[in-house]
């Protein structure tokens, strides 16, 4: 992908809670989407609770107008009768009904009814006090974003907020160390910061990060209330300035924080180990929060650098408090040895460079040979690019001439350091920043390597696609990123990207010929691409697809558009191709079906295989292609555990239960080479207790991932426990599998939104908590699975395996 040159912004934290997003939303390194609360059960009046093993009841209406009609006592009990899925929709609501559900005196009846349930709170959401509380962060957040439709909150509304929030912090079951209470815990301690208390509740703060022990580890609710603390108030609130002031009156809350860090970095290297680094993260930003705070934190901050290193399990740890304490509190960058950091970063994590010309190539793990490949690669794909686009040398007033090309050695190198040395998003397999505007701007790439052999030279990934769109900036697109954009022309910024990626290699797109095959879309449909509208699939393949049919059959449409682009021209680029309507649909839908019938096969090999799996066998069936003169000679498999084979049809037993990547490269007579790679998944394992999937890593404990699993998972009757998953393209199958435990859970899935027995695409409902749900051929991003309580259940394990 390609992105603007930016100064480097303060990272999204590990886990951290948006202001205002639904009921613990929280921003990733990686978009995600916004976290579920455990839904309730609709509450009756009485709120007596259903017996254990009654089926839910039916849940009662929920608009906006259900919301907006009501006032008074009428409303408190029918946000108190709500399911938090219902009161969750409510951060979505604007205009009129924003004003009619959240005006100040109906947040001023809720926030009174939270503070008679707030004194007696039971550990638990037994009286919808949770339910409560989420309307009121709905509405701090709508009337952030509404507030000429909702009004003005003033300071009765605060103090109303506050005084609940004493009474629930002065009960005696706040603390208490269970799931149940996590789960209410976790809303209350984000409400301090979306009512902006947070200078009100240091205090509060300091109990819960002094509280964390190895213990709450068995509760993942009590985990994201610890995780509330660091990545809402105490990282928010540094842009409060009633926050500042009772932090510079007392620091304590910084030093807290600092102990944490140095205390707990025993979670590194594990599924919990962002809380530590949110920590050390909300340290280095609150020592830049004015000079008392500065004398009181900058020792702390400098022993929480010192006691981590660079590299290694503590690299994330020191990146992200070196950043903070480098961003907001320069003046002490001596003294906490962070001045310079990117050149800091970079000389301990990308050590290796050549220089290639105008290219510098950064990298942290590739060898003298691979480095010198990667160079000539680059020098071909020069020449490949002139000679496809025609252009008539660099666009004049385009700058950025020499280009910064960074490789990590793999994906989690590349997620820990990348953002804070070059600024870019990581939300991706790699990405191009530059301005080319700016004479005093660098152009650079941003890469990792695969671990296995996907056709790149050196393994790595997307080196000649983002390579292309530093081309495609200098020669074809004037001006900087945002007037690229301007006009819907992202088919051709990725899709050039990719057919020239593919075409300079000689390599087959194999991911495009199933594409077309589907014939999903039309050229004209694919002709209004935006990042906004496009899927990757969209995005990428039949990006691909558009670009070469254009060039194999309309290449002077091309060049048209290209004359306009090149002199900034962007709405006469645009109607090149969006004035040919639908007049090449036919056409193209014809040459779909040539295409996907072997076509746009590259000449030489294409590497192509299909697999049968039993139990944790999976049999490997060679259908490779030979287009043009020659033939297949040789066959190398690799199973993604470690094992390989030169069979031309292997069969593979694997040890272990889960999902791996098996790629096949063959070779032709000429000595010609192709690789594709595919996810196999196994349900059994051949070796001791290998049918156990390891517990998921994601800082989110309800997310999912590749070949792994969550586990002790639980909830009462009616209620619902929300996960998800991300599948990356090319995802054959997907299964997703519950076991264990005691009660009946039943498993549903979408691939669309949040999973429920109303709102599903595939389900399992067994009796008991054994259930399994397979999905084929799903597309390319996040994907929703839920476990219904239809009887109380506990200690059930979720598992996802593609």
């Amino acid at each position: 992908s390609v992105a603007p040159a930016a100064k480097p912004l303060p990272p999204a934290l590990l886990g951290q809670v948006v202001m205002g997003q639904p009921a613990g939303t929280t921003v990733q390194l990686a978009p995600r989407p916004g976290q579920k609360t455990r839904s309730a059960k609709p509450v009756a009046a009485a709120r007596s609770a259903a017996p254990a093993g009654t089926a839910a009841a039916t849940a009662q209406s929920c608009t906006p107008a259900d919301f907006g009609s009501r006032s008074g006592a009428d409303l408190v009990s029918f946000i108190e009768g709500s399911t938090t899925d219902c009161v969750n929709t409510l951060f979505n609501v604007t205009g009129t009904d924003a004003g009619n559900i959240f005006k100040e005196s109906k947040m001023l009846t809720v926030a009174n009814a939270f503070q008679n349930l707030a004194g007696g709170y039971t550990g638990d959401n037994s009286t919808a006090i949770l339910q409560l509380v989420l309307f009121l962060r709905a509405g701090w957040y709508v009337q952030s974003n509404n507030a000429d439709a909702v009004g003005p909150y003033d300071a009765a509304l605060t103090s109303a907020n506050k005084a609940a929030l004493d009474a629930f912090f002065g009960s005696a079951h706040w603390t208490d160390v269970n799931d149940n209470n996590g789960t209410v815990l976790n809303e209350v301690l984000v409400l301090t910061d979306s009512a902006n208390l947070q200078g009100s509740y240091l205090g509060v703060y300091k109990q819960v990060l002094n509280s964390y022990n190895n213990s709450y580890n068995a509760f993942p609710k009590m985990l994201k209330s610890v995780n509330a603390v660091l990545s809402a108030p105490l990282w928010r609130g540094n842009w409060n300035s009633d926050f500042v002031n009772a932090v510079s009156a007392d620091p304590s809350v910084g030093t807290t924080l600092g102990t944490f860090a140095l205390n707990h970095k025993d979670l590194l290297g594990t599924a919990n180990s962002y809380l530590d680094v949110n920590a050390g993260n909300d340290l280095g930003r609150m020592a830049g929060d004015g000079p008392a705070v500065e004398t009181a934190l900058k020792g702390q901050v400098k022993a929480v650098l010192d006691g981590a290193q660079i590299t290694g399990t503590t690299g994330p740890l020191y990146v992200h408090t070196a950043f903070q304490a480098n961003y907001y509190d320069g003046g002490q960058c001596s003294y906490y040895g962070t001045c310079n950091l990117p050149a800091k970063l970079t000389a301990a994590v990308l050590p290796n460079q050549l220089v290639c010309d105008n290219r510098t190539i950064q990298t942290e793990a590739l060898s003298p040979a691979d480095l010198a490949a990667v160079c000539a690669s680059l020098r071909g794909e020069d020449t490949f690019f002139h000679n496809l686009v025609k252009d008539n040398g660099p666009i004049p007033g385009q700058y950025d001439k020499t280009i910064t090309l960074a490789v990590f050695a793999n994906q989690a190198d590349y997620l820990t350091y990348s953002w804070a040395i070059f600024g870019n998003s990581t939300n991706n397999g790699g990405q191009t920043v530059m301005d080319p505007t700016d004479p005093n701007n660098q152009a650079v790439s941003v890469m990792y390597q695969k671990s296995w052999n996907d056709g790149f030279t050196g393994n790595v990934w997307n080196l000649n696609h983002e390579y292309t769109h530093y081309l495609d900036n200098i020669y074809d697109m004037k001006g900087n990123f945002s007037t690229e954009i301007s006009v819907p022309d992202i088919w051709w910024i990725e899709g050039v990207a990719e057919y020239e990626s593919y075409a300079y290699r000689g390599t087959t797109d194999t991911q495009a010929m199933s594409e077309a095959a589907k014939h999903t879309y039309k050229l004209s449909t694919v002709f209004q691409n935006t990042y906004g509208n496009s899927d990757s699939v969209r995005t990428y393949p039949w990006g691909y697809l558009a670009v070469r049919y254009m060039f194999e059959k309309h290449p002077a449409d091309i060049y048209n558009m290209l004359g306009h682009f090149r002199t900034g021209d962007y709405q006469g680029g645009y109607a090149v191709y969006n004035n040919i309507g639908t007049g090449y649909d036919a056409d193209f839908d014809a040459w779909l079906n040539a295409c996907a019938g072997g076509a746009c096969y590259a000449a030489g090999p294409t590497a192509l295989f299909g697999q049968t799996v039993n139990g944790s066998t999976v049999t490997l069936a060679d259908k490779s292609v030979q287009t043009g003169a020659g033939q297949i000679t040789a066959w190398h498999w690799t199973f993604g555990d470690g094992s390989a084979s030169d069979q031309q049809n292997p069969t593979h037993t694997y040890a272990a239960a889960g999902t791996y990547t098996v790629a096949l490269t063959v070779t032709d007579n000429t000595g010609k080479t192709a690789s594709t790679p595919a996810s196999v998944t196994v349900t059994t394992g051949s070796g001791t207790g290998g049918g156990t999937l390891p517990t998921c890593t994601d800082p989110r404990t309800d997310a999912l991932g590749q070949n792994c699993s969550r586990a002790n998972l639980s909830a009462t009757a009616g209620n619902l426990d929300y996960l998800y998953v991300y599948l990356p393209a090319g995802t054959s199958t997907l299964k997703i599998t519950t076991s264990g435990g005691t009660g009946t859970a039943y498993l549903y899935y979408n691939d669309g939104t949040w999973a429920s027995p109303s709102a599903y695409t595939a389900s399992s409902t067994n009796s008991g908590t054994t259930q399994s749900i397979t999905v084929t051929n799903p597309t390319a991003g996040y994907r929703y699975v839920s476990l219904y309580a239809q009887t109380d259940f506990s200690g059930v394990t979720v598992g996802t395996q593609f």
